[in-house]
């Protein structure tokens, strides 16, 4: 797989003489290792590691009901009274982060409501802030630390 733009961390992979395995901390269990899935697997090890999140507080594969339909989230964080706060959408490597994946999660966030979006493709990683007043985001200079979202204390990006 493909050096990534974030810390490394012990990888434990698999193969189930089929595929390939690699071991998801926070479902507790190996899934299929996908481009997509080595992007989430370094992700959450960076929150969890180097931001400080909680991984009681996240979630992979977070089932939401939009107009009828299933969909579901890559990570959720929750909050202490399990609110959602953050979520994050992973793409492979060779998939670009533009409008339209911007725009995918957003229809997630129609439903959970939360404070923060990531979108990471594993080399180029985009956070912003909801700005619920004017329905719109505003970029965030870096991924927060947890210590940051729980206190308030997130810097936006000068226009």
């Amino acid at each position: 797989m493909l050096t990534l733009n974030l810390p490394s961390f012990e990888v434990k992979i698999k193969d189930d003489g089929s595929k390939k395995l690699i071991f998801d901390v926070i479902r507790r269990k190996y899934v299929a290792l996908t481009p997509e899935e080595w992007v989430r697997q370094h992700f959450v090890h960076y929150l969890i590691e180097d931001l400080g999140y909680p991984k009681e507080l996240l979630a992979n594969e977070v089932e939401v009901s939009l107009n009828g339909m299933s969909k579901r989230c890559d990570t959720v964080l929750y909050d202490q009274n399990l609110r959602a706060q953050l979520i994050v959408e992973y793409k492979s490597t060779d998939v670009a982060i533009t409008q339209k994946v911007f725009n995918q999660i957003m229809l997630y966030n129609m439903v959970l409501r939360v404070d923060y979006l990531i979108v990471s493709n594993g080399l180029e990683h985009y956070c912003c802030k909801m700005n619920y007043d004017s329905y719109s985001y505003e970029f965030i200079t870096e991924i927060p630390k947890y210590e940051d979202i729980k206190k308030g204390d997130v810097k936006i990006t000068s226009p």
